[in-house]
């Protein structure tokens, strides 16, 4: 779509039916109505599992404020939801959306998903604690179409006390992050999350991590992390995750849950065991994970952790200092083995315009045009790139994608950003999950592969992640709920993003409404910005 054809849809749009606020004019007019809008004759899937019913929404502002038979009420406009599905608007738990919202705050890829809701800062990457007032008072003011909740960065929290080096925490520097957490809580954080595969992250102990967590004990914040590891060492990863959260009275949720690496793929039954025991002890623990078998990360994620000690450019000395590159080279094949081979990794971008044809591309597939070895390919794209490339591995199995999105405690997730088909969020190749996560598994695994009923699959990405991170009057239509809203066509929804071309969006969502404003009509961005930002408490 052009840029001036969406600006003068949504114009027309929003002057023809009052789609994005509420001008003064429009306000005065919706006054002689009982409600501003009636969606009518829809199958309501209300997002607590209970059976579908059919029945009239009225909405009211950004609320729901009646559902049943509306028939002899007056609204300003009326939708006819005959023949589709309406639920309340899907909750991303675990997104990067933060600076693409500042970008683009259509955020397009997620919107048209049916996503009314991010929670971004996982993976122990966020805004610095003392920069969340500034931040969010800034995404208030230029507005956003999706709301969104953040979540403090464990990795962020060391970064800014200890630094990028591989060394313990002093007890002063922990009680330095413990203020620093505390902080980014008290102006609205809804937990904290860590990223134990990346740097400096994955520096921390066991204890310093869960000394952090501290800082959310007596809440029902939550503790959202990516693992120490999800293939070898995945079941001792878990158990860590379990007792972090435990010890620090914290809820704890696990951030993509997988079991990456064929000769791994047999430990889910195990991993699933774990969470069951640490159940029955009294503990609750949910995860998420999007419906692909491949996952997405900086290609340096292929090397070890210690070689990434101090940031990029002690990194690549250590690549060009050729007593250290064999260490690193081994490490390096070993997890090429784990996945299976170099056709199992796919660069999906880069910076620099010379190197742009390797995307959307395999290693096998550039090294076999280049006869280059593979890893010093690898190795000098990264030093030429100064770090800044990505990539998607494929080394997790369809059936145990679908067993971990059927369990009950599974929140389905894209673990990606709000991108667009048009302008700077439109580069490279980045992983589909950013257009496609939500369709695809309520398309593939839901409608085809039937692995959940209709019901469960929206409690799943509506009311479950809203109780879990303490989202109130969301994830449900109910009266008085915030009226996040999705209209769709259960026989059509799917994703059509690919890995070789992954700017598309979705079919079968026909209308997505944020706060009881239209976001989405037609296939269409109406240009409302009526997104909140969600602080907890």
């Amino acid at each position: 779509m052009k840029r001036r054809t969406f600006l003068d849809r949504s114009l027309k749009a929003g002057l023809l039916f009052g789609l994005g606020g509420f001008s003064a004019v429009t306000k005065s007019c919706r006054t002689a109505y009982d409600f501003d809008l009636i969606i009518q004759k829809g199958s309501i899937l209300d997002g607590t599992g209970k059976p579908r019913f059919t029945a009239d929404i009225g909405l009211k502002g950004p609320r729901v404020t009646a559902i049943g038979n509306l028939s002899a009420r007056s609204a300003y406009r009326t939708i006819t939801a005959d023949g589709l599905f309406v639920s309340p608007g899907f909750i991303d738990v675990h997104s990067h959306s933060e600076r693409k919202l500042l970008i683009n705050p259509n955020a397009e890829s997620k919107i048209r998903q049916g996503v009314t809701t991010e929670i971004c800062g996982q993976d122990g990457g966020s805004f610095p604690p003392d920069e969340f007032p500034t931040i969010l008072s800034k995404y208030m003011e230029s507005g956003i179409a999706v709301n969104a909740g953040f979540m403090v960065g464990q990795g962020t929290i060391r970064e800014m006390v200890v630094g990028l080096n591989d060394r313990p925490a002093t007890s002063e520097e922990i009680t330095k992050m413990r203020m620093l957490a505390k902080t980014a809580l008290e102006n609205g954080a809804l937990g904290i999350s860590s990223g134990l595969e990346y740097t400096p992250g994955g520096y921390a102990t066991t204890e310093e991590i869960g000394k952090l967590c501290e800082a959310m004990s007596g809440t029902s914040r939550v503790y959202a992390t990516h693992m120490r590891n999800e293939d070898d060492r995945l079941l001792e990863a878990v158990r860590e995750a379990i007792d972090i959260a435990r010890t620090a009275g914290v809820r704890l949720h696990i951030s993509h849950l997988k079991c990456q690496g064929k000769r791994n793929w047999p430990k889910l039954d195990e991993v699933f065991e774990v969470i069951r025991h640490a159940e029955t002890a009294g503990q609750t623990v949910t995860f998420d994970r999007y419906p692909y078998v491949a996952y997405s990360t900086g290609l340096s994620n292929l090397m070890p952790l210690w070689c990434r000690e101090g940031g990029t450019n002690s990194f690549i000395s250590r690549l060009q200092d050729n007593d250290m590159l064999a260490r690193i080279k081994k490490a390096t094949l070993d997890k090429i083995n784990l996945l299976g081979s170099w056709n199992s990794v796919m660069i999906t971008s880069v910076n620099l315009e010379k190197n742009k044809r390797y995307q959307g591309k395999t290693i096998r597939q550039i090294v076999e045009a280049t006869q280059m070895e593979p890893f010093d390919f690898v190795k000098n794209l990264i030093v030429e790139e100064k770090n800044q490339v990505s990539m998607v591995g494929f080394g997790m199995s369809e059936k145990n994608t679908e067993r971990i999105l059927a369990h009950p405690a599974c929140m389905p997730a894209s673990d990606g950003s709000a991108l667009a088909d048009y302008g700077e969020l439109s580069k490279g190749n980045p992983h589909p999950r950013s257009y496609g996560t939500f369709p695809r598994f309520l398309g593939k695994y839901v409608r085809e592969n039937k692995i959940v009923s209709w019901e469960e699959a929206i409690r799943k990405i509506t009311s479950l992640p809203a109780q879990r991170f303490g989202l109130t009057n969301r994830g449900q239509i109910k009266e008085n709920s915030m009226a996040d809203l999705v209209i769709f066509d259960p026989e059509t929804i799917l994703d059509q993003a690919t890995f070789a071309n992954p700017h598309q969006y979705p079919k079968g969502i026909q209308i997505v409404i944020v706060n009881g404003s239209v976001v989405i009509e037609e296939m269409e961005h109406t240009n409302a910005l009526q997104g909140m930002i969600l602080r907890a408490g």
